[in-house]
């Protein structure tokens, strides 16, 4: 497949102009390559080893979530240089689909809800709200464990509760209070802050902004047919 019947397929997908004002200029076709697109990677970040992976496996185009160059670049060096040489060398496309694929429906938030089997479900601003029949503990292991909950739990004990939740890192505050209007008795969500936790009454439960996005990515590639790229960050329970 051409790289530009590639890249319309991307944005029927998670179209452009979903992203957030953040992401201008960051998201779409990063580092150009091949014309011609025979196989395809997918993962949630490009790093080292997953470049370096997807070039031995002979990808064409690598498609992640995050923008591998996020502030101006002056020098290619170190870290960067190890990032990108192999993409370099191998002329394999790098391809980033950010807040329009948390935004876009069947992306990151839906693809959350329907492996944290969620019902009843409802799309907020950001991320979706449903009813969650695991336990905490069942929502943790389904996620990869590490999950860090706040708040009276013992309200939720034994019974179906009110979800929300948000990829990535969703701890802003007009996003919780937009949950808690809608019914949630729980926010799921990455990289929760001490005063965030000391403000809220709703439950508070963080997991990593791997575990939460990484289900997203996971599910794209499995329903385009790409080969998925595990690139867990070491992490140690102690």
């Amino acid at each position: 497949m051409d790289i530009a019947d590639f890249i319309r397929k991307l944005e029927s997908i998670a179209p452009p102009d979903l992203a957030e004002d953040m992401d201008e200029g960051k998201t779409g076709l990063v580092i150009e390559g091949k014309k011609e697109i025979t196989r395809a990677a997918c993962a949630l970040d490009a790093t080292k080893n997953t470049v370096t992976k997807a070039a031995e496996m002979g990808a064409d185009i690598l498609v992640v979530h995050h923008p591998p160059i996020w502030h101006a670049v002056h020098k290619i060096t170190g870290l960067k240089k190890e990032i990108f040489l192999p993409a370099f060398r191998a002329e394999m496309n790098i391809y980033s689909m950010h807040t329009n694929f948390d935004h876009a429906r069947g992306g990151i938030n839906d693809a959350l809800a329907q492996y944290l089997e969620l019902k009843n479900i409802g799309h907020m601003s950001l991320g979706v709200i449903g009813d969650c029949t695991l336990s905490l503990k069942e929502l943790s292991e389904k996620l990869g464990g590490g999950l860090r909950v706040y708040g009276d739990i013992d309200r939720i004990k034994g019974k179906t509760f009110r979800l929300a939740v948000v990829g990535g890192s969703g701890f802003d505050a007009e996003l919780i209070d937009e949950a808690e209007a809608l019914g949630a008795d729980v926010y799921l969500s990455a990289e929760l802050k001490h005063d965030t936790i000391i403000s809220r009454d709703i439950i508070l439960a963080e997991s990593t902004h791997y575990d939460l996005e990484s289900v997203g990515m996971r599910k794209l590639a499995e329903k385009m047919g790409w080969t998925y790229i595990e690139d867990r960050p070491l992490k140690h329970d102690i």
